[in-house]
């Protein structure tokens, strides 16, 4: 019974800590690595193809309300790769909240040596917040008159800057500029409470080592940070065998550590998956978190050059 008193009260703090900072935390991915374009416009046409990614994420299998995001973001070059377009889908539901993020991207790139490039990138659209915050007096009953938010309409623009070369990248961005706040307010009480929607800074970079003709090494890294929570370090290191399998190891600072596998059906198509162990007490209510990644590379080239995988 002290168990199960203690998820109960688990949960209703999270879905309280939530609502109260949902705006503060944008989604947070594993296999960032392949999903840098929710973060960075910059890298909008850098594979030099028509990529499509679709991430699914369920965070903390077995608390009830824990964070649920699907991601699904394309890119292209256009006019000789100096220019590239890119699309960004985002879901993101947390206990009684829920945001859907729709974006458009743009870059442009310049060339800085003869196999390195930059690019700089613009982010534009807007966010759907929606809330039933009645959910949050479901088990120990309370005020039923809090007004919901119900398809609120926020916009706002970002900016990014993405230098890479084969090998590696190293990415500077922040996806929403703009701060807005979102006015709730309690009918029995008269009052209004705000919640405000932070800026977000991301640092995200990689490189690849050759350890050999058939092993690969490329660590990687992302830095978030935002005003009023600690910095949030992603680090990450993946060695990859004969251009086709996968095998990584990942730590989230004080957070969770976790473990990622990758498949290259073809150079063009991928798959990947994470598993992430929680650190913190949440340890002890769930059994995980669970991150799948679905990728593929159009290539419209019309020549006979053996095209190897892009990591990155």
């Amino acid at each position: 019974m002290k168990q199960k008193n203690l998820k109960i009260l688990t949960v209703i703090l999270i879905l309280l800590f939530g609502f109260e900072s949902f705006g503060q935390q944008d989604p947070m991915y594993t296999q960032y690595m392949y999903n840098t374009l929710a973060v960075n416009p910059g890298y909008a046409g850098s594979r030099d193809a028509l990529s499509i990614t679709a991430l699914l994420r369920q965070q903390w299998v077995g608390i009830t309300g824990a964070p649920s995001t699907q991601s699904l973001v394309m890119h292209s070059p256009i006019y000789n790769d100096n220019m590239g377009l890119g699309l960004s889908v985002i879901n993101d539901k947390i206990g009684p909240t829920q945001q859907t993020q729709v974006y458009a991207d743009y870059s442009y790139t310049i060339q800085t040596s003869d196999n390195a490039k930059l690019a700089f990138g613009l982010k534009a659209g807007l966010s759907i917040y929606q809330a039933d915050l009645t959910q949050l007096h479901s088990i120990a009953g309370g005020d039923q008159n809090i007004y919901n938010i119900d398809n609120k309409l926020l916009p706002n623009v970002g900016v990014g800057v993405f230098y890479y070369n084969d090998k590696g990248y190293l990415g500077l961005s922040a996806p929403k500029l703009f701060q807005p706040n979102i006015s709730i307010y309690n009918s029995s009480t008269s009052t209004v409470s705000n919640a405000v929607l932070r800026r977000h800074y991301f640092l995200i970079g990689g490189y690849v080592f050759d350890l050999s003709e058939k092993i690969k090494f490329k660590p990687s890294f992302l830095l978030k940070a935002v005003e009023g929570a600690p910095l949030s370090a992603d680090l990450s290191a993946n060695f990859f065998f004969n251009n086709k399998f996968g095998l990584g190891l990942a730590h989230r600072f004080d957070d969770s550590f976790s473990g990622l596998l990758q498949y290259y059906v073809t150079p063009q198509f991928r798959i990947g998956y994470a598993y992430d162990f929680t650190t913190t007490e949440l340890r002890h209510y769930n059994s995980g978190s669970h991150e799948l990644m679905l990728g593929y590379d159009f290539n419209f080239v019309d020549d006979n050059r053996i095209r190897s995988p892009r990591f990155f």
